[in-house]
């Protein structure tokens, strides 16, 4: 773990150390996830450069992104514009999700992919955002179920014999109340995806689906 640097400047230092950290491409698991559900009000958690937000603005959604980098959001924000979509569809906000509180509701909410090297309220930050969820709305969470096989001894540093939660505890950790929400989707997907050496793979994605009843 990097214990002496704090979680903003790790991922400012991450986005800045690079031109571009992510691909532009909206994470397949998400479209698939999302795609047969009416567009309404939509809060994408650690959107990062925007991709998955800018996506969700182009099928009809009134979307929001939050990263904790000011970089990310200032990069999410220039594609936002350069794509021609509206300032009054898509906005991003800079916060640190294990602090950041918001007392709107959403049709959808959702968190891809949150998973830190640093210190990171994983559990509470998806707690948090099930509570964001209006009624009849869905809470979609998409992780990694297992190191991606390029991964090197850099991604398990500090991770001692770290375990991906399996769909299941991802469901339980939230701690939903019983009778309120429907499980739509709890399973593990696996998709195409090009390493960094350019070599296709395929990757194995933890993808949850509920709806708030």
């Amino acid at each position: 773990m990097h214990a002496d640097t704090s979680p903003a400047q790790f991922w400012e230092n991450r986005y800045t150390d690079s031109d571009g950290l992510w691909s532009g491409n909206a994470n397949a698991s998400l479209v698939d996830a999302v795609s047969g559900l009416a567009p309404g009000t939509a809060l994408d958690l650690g959107c990062g450069e925007g991709a998955d937000t800018i996506w969700l603005a182009r099928g009809g959604w009134d979307a929001t992104g939050v990263d904790i980098s000011r970089t990310a959001v200032r990069r999410a924000t220039d594609a936002a514009r350069a794509a021609g979509l509206p300032v009054d569809r898509i906005r991003f906000a800079a916060a640190d999700l294990a602090t950041w509180r918001e007392d709107s509701s959403y049709d959808l909410v959702a968190a891809s992919f949150l998973h830190s090297p640093v210190e990171f309220p994983r559990t509470d930050v998806l707690r948090h955002a099930a509570g964001l969820v209006a009624p009849r709305g869905h809470l979609v969470i998409v992780s990694h179920a297992a190191f991606p096989p390029w991964a090197g001894a850099d991604a398990h540093e500090g991770h001692g014999d770290h375990r991906f939660p399996s769909p299941q505890e991802e469901v339980e950790a939230l701690d939903l109340e019983p009778g309120s929400w429907e499980v739509r989707i709890a399973e593990t997907r696996a998709r195409d995806a090009i390493g960094p050496d350019g070599t296709q793979v395929v990757l194995d994605d933890t993808v949850v689906v509920l709806r708030r009843l």
